[in-house]
């Protein structure tokens, strides 16, 4: 029976695992970093949305699920988290190696530094704060594949005998995108993450009663200044546009609720006692004073 338990808990394992992820190629997942908790994303008329706390640090956590180098151009509200550019997916990106994860935690301020990614009221966001306030609100991640090396194919061009016989380099990809120079990801240990719930189902209304409007929207903050070390690497993309993009929305709880994104959820009673008649006993108590 123990092998069997162990196999169905893996498989919850699993499931719940794809239920946090988005992306084939490159798994996206939001962390609330002052919970260590990976935010819930809920699937809504095709869109990915998680529920942001305000004031709260996040970080955009990133794995490569393929054999080979992925690069990740990443941006916030529509800017640039490198660059601060307004954001094009044919702009520097972070390289990640087969099988590695990374936390963007912030706005790229130097090799060495960067701002933190906080939760915060739109009009407080980076964005709107440096006059773009139209895509606040979204997180977009667009992965390329790595072109791979050019290999010294030869073929001989007649048919003289071998001391006579000329070669040349076999063609084939010269006409692909010039090298991409990003920055790779510095080798820093990753924080263990608890693992939040599924996602729920998401629901038009609660008991059929009119949702509340959404309140201010939330945006991303430049926060304090956070050591976060990188390097460069070359970097040639296989293809102009992205292999794939990732598209993360997100807003407060409340929000969401008003939208129709969450479900409401209904609230405990708190501090109930299951024996209401029976002595309560304590320890010794704090002098006087």
């Amino acid at each position: 029976m123990k092998p069997l338990l162990c196999f169905a808990t893996l498989a919850a394992l699993a499931i719940c695992g794809q239920a946090l992820a988005t992306g084939a190629l490159a798994e996206v997942t939001i962390v609330d970093r002052d919970t260590g908790v990976l935010l819930t994303p809920y699937y809504h008329r095709g869109e990915y949305w998680v529920a942001g706390t305000p004031g709260a640090r996040y970080a955009i956590e990133i794995r490569n699920r393929t054999g080979g180098r992925l690069l990740a151009v990443t941006s916030v509200d529509g800017v640039n988290v490198l660059s601060g550019a307004t954001a094009g997916w044919g702009q520097t990106g972070y390289v990640l190696d087969p099988g590695e994860s990374y936390q963007i935690t912030g706005w790229r301020k130097s090799d060495a530094e960067v701002a933190a990614f906080t939760f915060t009221a739109a009009p407080n966001s980076y964005a709107e704060r440096t006059g773009r306030p139209q895509n606040v609100g979204i997180i977009g991640v667009a992965v390329f594949r790595e072109r791979p090396p050019l290999r010294a194919w030869v073929t001989p061009r007649t048919v003289s005998p071998p001391s006579e016989s000329r070669f040349e380099e076999s063609g084939g990809a010269r006409d692909l995108p010039a090298d991409t120079i990003a920055p790779s990801t510095a080798r820093e240990p990753l924080a263990d993450m608890a693992r939040a719930e599924s996602a729920p189902v998401a629901s038009a209304g609660v008991g059929g009663l009119r949702a509340p409007d959404p309140a201010a929207k939330l945006g991303t903050g430049h926060g304090e200044r956070e050591s976060s070390y990188v390097t460069y690497t070359d970097f040639q993309r296989l293809q102009n546009e992205p292999n794939e993009v990732v598209r993360i929305r997100y807003d407060s709880l409340e929000n969401l609720v008003a939208m129709g994104i969450v479900r409401e959820r209904r609230r405990v009673a708190p501090n109930l006692n299951p024996f209401p008649a029976s002595p309560v006993y304590s320890y010794v108590t704090d002098p006087p004073g």
